[in-house]
């Protein structure tokens, strides 16, 4: 949609861009029943192919968290799977475009270079959900193999139903995970357990992925699961939209900060967020007993 300025009315409302305006081949976007709750779903859809990861999405999830990130109804994000499987893991024809064939270019050094740079392309497509201001909670029912732990473990809040099921794939593949894996999980699982799982590459339920706090919970269905999820997001789209976006940028600073350098960076945060109308807000709510209601973002 084309957003036409008058030069005369500097205060027109402009709309923020939405995923309805924009085409996308492996993603689909939607505001969450009840209108108004700022919960939105970002759904892989490519369920005939157990939602690989294609070229084309690692394009387009970028594009579309930032959309997301940049409407200021939206204040939670559930990531879920289209039909019977969360993530298949990375296309084997993306992989096999991206793979470095020797003697392809009479320089190897350039023809390395490049395919870094390629590497470098697929991790900012992961990155994307860290760098998004939103809270993004994954919602996994079937399989999370490969690529689709590489999503996960970039998640800020994971959730699963009974039937579904894991694997650090990459291994097997002879490849090592370079989309964030290695780097995440550890952090989530522990270091022992991230290196057992990314050696053996075996799979595992959802209920053992609860007991190494993968997930924090497991549900016995998808409908169990997608209910609980819900409430979780309307909860969390509830609050201060500054304390919630606040929060998850202090914690993964932290998580790369000593305890002093997490506690200065947080103090700085404070300082300039903490005088917002959301505390006066927050404080007058529980005086008188209701429900706040924070502007948006």
């Amino acid at each position: 949609m084309t957003q036409i300025k008058q030069k005369n009315k500097p205060h027109s409302h402009v709309p923020p861009p939405s995923m309805e305006s924009s085409s996308f081949k492996t993603l689909q976007s939607s505001p969450a029943n009840p209108a108004g709750s700022g919960v939105f779903h970002l759904l892989l859809n490519r369920p005939t192919h157990r939602n690989a990861l294609s070229r084309d999405f690692f394009s387009e999830f970028p594009k579309a968290l930032s959309l997301l990130d940049q409407n200021p109804e939206v204040r939670v994000i559930v990531l879920s799977g289209a039909g019977h499987h969360f993530c298949s893991g990375i296309d084997l024809s993306t992989l096999g475009n991206i793979t470095y064939s020797p003697g392809s270019e009479a320089d190897r050094g350039r023809s390395a270079e490049r395919l870094r740079r390629d590497i470098k392309f697929l991790q900012d497509a992961i990155t994307s959900i860290e760098q998004c201001r939103k809270p993004v909670i994954a919602a996994i029912q079937g399989a999370c193999i490969g690529g689709g732990i590489d999503l996960i473990t970039a998640c800020d809040v994971r959730y699963c139903s009974e039937d579904a099921f894991f694997s650090v794939k990459e291994v097997d593949l002879a490849i090592v995970a370079d989309l964030g894996t290695l780097q995440r999980l550890p952090t989530i699982v522990g270091f022992g357990n991230a290196m057992e799982l990314a050696l053996t590459g075996r799979r595992f339920t959802g209920l053992e992925a609860k007991e190494l706090g993968l997930v924090s919970q497991v549900f016995k269905s998808r409908e169990e699961m997608d209910r609980a999820v819900m409430a979780v997001a309307q909860g969390i789209a509830s609050k201060s939209p500054l304390a919630v976006t606040g929060t998850k940028a202090v914690l993964l600073k932290g998580r790369d900060y000593s305890v002093d350098q997490g506690l200065d960076y947080v103090a700085t945060w404070n300082s300039a967020m903490i005088i917002s109308d959301d505390l006066k807000e927050a404080i007058a709510a529980h005086v008188q007993k209701r429900k706040p209601l924070f502007a948006k973002l």
